[in-house]
C-alpha cells in the first residue's frame, strides 16, 4: 500500500482499496461483494446484524465467521429469528463459532422482530433502507484516501440510525449504520484509483431502487 493514496497494488500493478491487505479471502469480499447494491431483505438484515456484531472487533473477524453466523441464526431469516426463545439465546451464547456476546445476540432477536414491523409498514426492508440513500450532492466530489479517512458517519447514516433506534432497533449507531451503507451499496466508497470503483458505480447506476409496496395487513 502507498501511504499517500491508500491503494493496494498487486503483483500485476492493479490497484484496489488498501484495507484487504492482500489477504485472498478479504480481497474476494472487497472485489466481489463490498459496495454492490443489495435488494434482498434477508441479506440486508444479515449485513446490518453482522455490522452490529463487528462493533469493537475487526470486520475480517466477522467475515471469517459469517457462515457460522448463518448456521446459528437460521440464515438470517428474520421471520424465524423473531421467534427465538431464551433457549436459543443460551444455545447461541455457547456457540464458539460466533461472537458470544449476549447483548448482541439478544439485539439480533429484537431487531428481527422490529424488521417484521418495518416490512409490514414499507412492504420490504429494502424499500425502507434505500429511502435513506444520500443524493450525489451530499457525497464528496472527490473520493480519495484522505476523504475516506475523515468519514465515520454522515448525515444520512445519522438519520437512519436515529430512525432505527426510534423503531426499537439496537446496536445501530451512526458509525455501524455507515459501515452497513458502504457494504450494501447505498454509497460507493471504493477509492478513486481502485479498479472496482467504476464497476460498482455502473452496478449502482443500473440498480432499480425498490419502491414502497402496499403495507401488509
Amino acid at each position: 500500500m502507498s501511504e499517500n493514496d491508500g491503494l493496494y497494488r498487486d503483483d500485476e500493478g492493479a490497484c484496489t482499496c488498501w484495507w484487504h491487505g492482500g489477504d485472498a479471502f478479504y480481497k474476494d469480499y472487497h472485489d466481489n461483494e463490498w459496495g454492490r447494491p443489495v435488494s434482498s431483505d434477508i441479506r440486508l438484515f444479515e449485513k446490518i446484524c453482522l455490522e452490529g456484531f463487528q462493533a469493537g472487533l475487526s470486520w475480517l473477524t466477522i467475515l471469517r465467521k459469517r457462515e457460522n453466523f448463518r448456521a446459528a441464526f437460521a440464515g438470517f431469516d428474520f421471520e424465524v429469528i423473531a421467534r427465538f426463545t431464551e433457549d436459543d439465546v443460551e444455545r447461541l451464547v455457547k456457540d464458539a463459532g460466533i461472537i458470544r456476546h449476549r447483548g448482541k445476540i439478544t439485539a439480533t432477536i429484537n431487531n428481527a422482530q422490529r424488521a417484521l414491523e418495518v416490512r409490514k409498514e414499507f412492504g420490504t426492508l429494502a424499500t425502507y433502507f434505500w429511502s435513506f440513500e444520500p443524493t450525489s450532492a451530499d457525497r464528496p466530489q472527490q473520493f480519495d484516501f484522505e476523504t475516506l479517512r475523515k468519514i465515520a458517519t454522515t448525515e444520512a447514516s445519522a438519520a437512519l440510525s436515529k430512525d432505527l433506534k426510534k423503531r426499537g432497533w439496537r446496536f445501530v449507531g451512526p458509525t455501524t449504520v455507515y459501515a452497513f451503507m458502504q457494504a450494501m451499496g447505498m454509497v460507493n466508497d471504493h477509492l478513486e484509483g481502485c479498479v472496482f470503483r467504476e464497476v460498482v458505480e455502473k452496478e449502482r447506476n443500473a440498480f432499480i431502487r425498490p419502491l414502497k409496496a402496499p403495507a401488509l395487513s
